[in-house]
């Protein structure tokens, strides 16, 4: 690497732990400004980001980290095996790609079927602690998003099927709010996904998770009671997608 190389690498390292700071930054200003009383935990989601930005990120002090491809997944936690990071499986899972989830995740937010619940629970080894759960609720009723529908009958049901699996943990509920909704919109979402948690730790289970709000709706989601956010963009930047990445 010569030093022009060189300098730009630093610069690059350098603008990422500052917009991570910034994150950091507006969760507590938001936080302050809407009166929220809860603690949130920044999940920095870094899929389709190399694995030397999720270790740059890990010496200046993040640890909890957010892959949504399987693949990508499984090669990152090879490639920083050294270091101890608190991995978030945030994406569709595919009952033929559970095992190293299984395996190697501490957190997954995307249960929404029974079938992924119990290949989980099978595939945990037993040495590990019980994996993290959240079940995926599909808060805007949308076709080309996973979850379950979001009313508290179906929750139910899937939060008891999980309570029965010891080798997983139930913690809470997670959405992705419906894109380009209005700030009204959001709000009418998260205070559902706040309700059907409500009705959750009714039911008898002590949840405290709500995961919710990205990059564009961190604010309105910790006003509504956001316990982790799932920011990407805002820390790494722009994407670039590949045809080939695969879930």
């Amino acid at each position: 690497m010569d030093i022009n190389e060189n300098s730009l690498f630093m610069q690059k390292h350098h603008n990422l732990v500052e917009q991570w700071q910034q994150v950091l930054q507006q969760i507590e200003q938001t936080r302050q400004q809407t009166g929220a009383t809860q603690p949130v935990q920044l999940i920095a989601v870094s899929k389709t980001f190399p694995a030397s930005d999720i270790a740059t990120l890990y010496h200046a002090g993040q640890r909890d980290f957010g892959e949504n491809y399987i693949q990508e997944f499984s090669d990152k936690t090879n490639q920083l095996s050294e270091l101890s990071v608190i991995w978030h499986m945030i994406g569709h899972i595919q009952s033929n790609k559970s095992r190293i989830v299984a395996e190697r995740a501490h957190w997954v937010h995307t249960i929404d079927r029974e079938k992924i619940a119990r290949r989980l629970h099978e595939q945990r080894p037993a040495h590990l602690p019980p994996l993290n759960v959240c079940i995926e609720i599909n808060i805007a009723a949308e076709d080309n998003k996973h979850g379950i529908a979001a009313d508290t009958d179906t929750m139910l049901d899937l939060a008891m099927t999980i309570s029965q699996l010891t080798r997983l943990r139930l913690r809470g509920l997670m959405c992705v709010a419906k894109a380009n909704s209005s700030v009204a919109e959001l709000k009418e979402q998260f205070r559902h996904m706040q309700s059907l948690l409500q009705q959750l730790n009714k039911a008898g289970f002590s949840a405290d998770v709500l995961s919710m709000g990205m990059s564009s709706d961190m604010d309105t989601a910790i006003a509504c009671g956001a316990t982790h956010v799932r920011i990407g963009s805002a820390i790494f930047g722009h994407r670039s997608y590949h045809e080939n990445q695969q879930m």
